[in-house]
C-alpha cells in the first residue's frame, strides 16, 4: 500500500496535536492534514483527496454530522470516521446511517483509533485502485474496439475486392471456354461422321471441358450471391414436365449413363419456379448422387404434390455422410473428409450445395437430408407452389448486408 493521506478535524487543540503524534509513531509514511473547523476542513477536503477522515461530531458551527453530509456530497468515496463522546449510541447510529466508516469512542484508545485508520486507508487506496483498474480495462476495450473496427473494415475491403476479382476472373473465363466447347463439339461431329479413331479423345477432352464449366459456373454464382446480386427469375412452370427433362437431360450427357428411376405424379404440378435455378439444383443433386454412389447403383427420384406446396426427392444408396456432418454440408467450401469420390470426377470447389441450399431458399423453401454410412443419403426439396415476392426480398436484403 501507499502512504496514507488522512485528514482529522476536531475543535479540540490538545486531539489535534497527539492523534497525528500517534498516527506518525504506528503508521510509518502517514500524512496527516488538520483542521479546527468543519468549515475549513470542507476546503481542505475539495482541494485534496485523502484516503480517510476522522472528525468529532460535537464541534461548534458545523458539526460532524453536518460535515458528514457534506463529505458524501463532495468525496463520497472517501471514508470517514467519527468520534463520538462515550455511551453516546445514538449519535453513533445515526453517524452510521449517514454513511460513516466507523465510530471511535472518548476517550479514544488510541490503538484501536490507528486499526480503524488503517482499515479505512486500505479500503481506500483498495477502492483507488479498483477505479484506476476499471478504467485501464475500459481504455483497453476501447482500443480493443477501434482495432475490431479497423480490422473489420480491412477486412470488408479485402472482400469486395475479392469478390469483384472472382467474379471479373470468371467472366473472363466464360467466354474462351464457351468458344472452345462449341469448337469441339463441332469437331466431335466431323471426327464422327469420318469414322476417325480419335473420337474416344475428344469425348475426354469435352469431358474435361464440361467440369471446367461446372467450376467456372460455381464461381460465378458464389460471387452474385456474396454481392447480392443473385436474382430470380420466375415463371408458371409445370414441375413434373421440368423434372422429366431434367432427368433426361442429366442422363443423356452423362457417361456412361446412369441409372435413374423417375417416379412422376400422372398430373401436372403448375408452381411459380425459376428454370434455370432450379435445374441448376437438380442437376447438382444428380451429379452427386451418382459421384458417390458406385456405377451401376440406381438413383430414385421422386415428385409430390402438397397442399401448398410440393417435394423432389433425390435419394441414391451410396457411401452416405456420418451424422455429425449433415449439419455442415451446406457451408461454403465444405467437403466430407474421408469420403472417396465413387464414380465420375471429383472435381469441385465444394459449392455445389451451398448454392443449391440458396436458390431453394430463395424461391421460400428448404432443403432436408437424411443419410445413413454406407446405405446412402436422401436430399428432398420442399417448395411452395406459389412464391411470396417479399419473401424473396427480404432474403435479397439479408443475403447484401451480411455479406457487406
Amino acid at each position: 500500500m501507499t502512504e496514507a493521506y488522512i485528514l482529522i478535524v476536531d475543535d479540540d487543540t490538545a486531539l489535534l496535536q497527539a492523534l497525528p503524534q500517534a498516527l506518525y509513531l504506528r503508521m510509518p509514511g502517514a500524512k496527516v492534514d488538520t483542521s479546527d473547523t468543519a468549515m475549513d476542513a470542507l476546503e481542505l477536503i475539495k482541494a485534496n483527496d485523502y484516503d480517510a477522515i476522522v472528525s468529532d461530531i460535537k464541534m461548534p458551527g458545523m458539526d460532524g454530522l453536518v460535515l458528514l453530509s457534506k463529505i458524501q456530497e463532495l468525496r463520497p468515496d472517501i471514508p470517514t470516521l467519527l468520534i463520538t463522546g462515550h455511551g453516546d449510541h445514538r449519535l453513533a447510529i445515526q453517524a452510521l446511517r449517514g454513511g460513516a466508516y466507523d465510530f471511535i469512542q472518548k476517550p479514544i484508545d488510541r490503538e484501536y483509533f490507528v486499526a480503524a485508520l488503517r482499515r479505512a486507508t486500505q479500503t481506500r487506496q483498495l477502492r483507488r485502485q479498483v477505479v484506476l483498474q476499471q478504467q485501464a480495462l475500459e481504455q483497453h476495450a476501447r482500443s480493443l474496439e477501434m482495432t475490431v473496427l479497423e480490422r473489420t473494415k480491412e477486412l470488408i475491403q479485402a472482400n469486395a475486392v475479392k469478390d469483384e476479382f472472382i467474379s471479373m476472373a470468371s467472366h473472363e473465363l466464360r467466354t474462351p471456354l464457351s468458344s472452345l466447347k462449341g469448337m469441339t463439339q463441332l469437331l466431335h461431329r466431323r471426327l464422327i461422321r469420318s469414322q476417325s479413331p480419335e473420337v474416344p479423345s475428344l469425348v475426354s477432352m469435352e469431358n474435361s471441358i464440361r467440369r471446367m464449366e461446372v467450376l467456372v459456373n460455381d464461381l460465378l454464382n458464389i460471387s452474385s450471391i456474396e454481392m447480392g446480386m443473385f436474382d430470380l427469375h420466375c415463371q408458371k412452370c409445370d414441375v413434373v414436365d421440368l423434372t422429366r427433362r431434367l432427368v433426361d437431360e442429366y442422363v443423356f450427357g452423362t457417361n456412361p449413363h446412369p441409372i435413374v428411376k423417375v417416379y412422376l405424379p400422372a398430373e401436372p404440378i403448375e408452381a411459380e419456379v425459376d428454370v434455370e435455378r432450379l435445374g441448376q439444383v437438380v442437376i447438382n443433386l444428380l451429379s452427386n448422387a451418382r459421384k458417390y454412389s458406385g456405377a451401376n447403383s440406381p438413383i430414385e427420384v421422386t415428385l409430390e404434390k402438397h397442399e401448398e406446396t410440393y417435394s423432389l426427392n433425390i435419394k441414391d444408396s451410396g457411401v452416405g455422410i456420418p451424422t455429425e456432418m449433415l449439419p455442415l454440408i451446406f457451408e461454403r467450401f465444405y467437403r466430407v473428409p474421408g469420403i472417396e469420390v465413387q464414380t465420375g470426377s471429383s472435381v469441385g470447389f465444394g459449392l455445389g450445395l451451398y448454392i443449391s441450399k440458396q436458390i431453394v431458399e430463395r424461391h421460400g423453401g428448404h432443403i432436408k437430408v437424411e443419410s445413413i454410412p454406407s446405405k446412402g443419403s436422401s436430399f428432398s426439396l420442399i417448395l411452395p407452389l406459389l412464391i411470396n415476392p417479399m419473401r424473396i426480398d427480404n432474403d435479397n436484403i439479408q443475403t447484401s448486408s451480411s455479406t457487406s
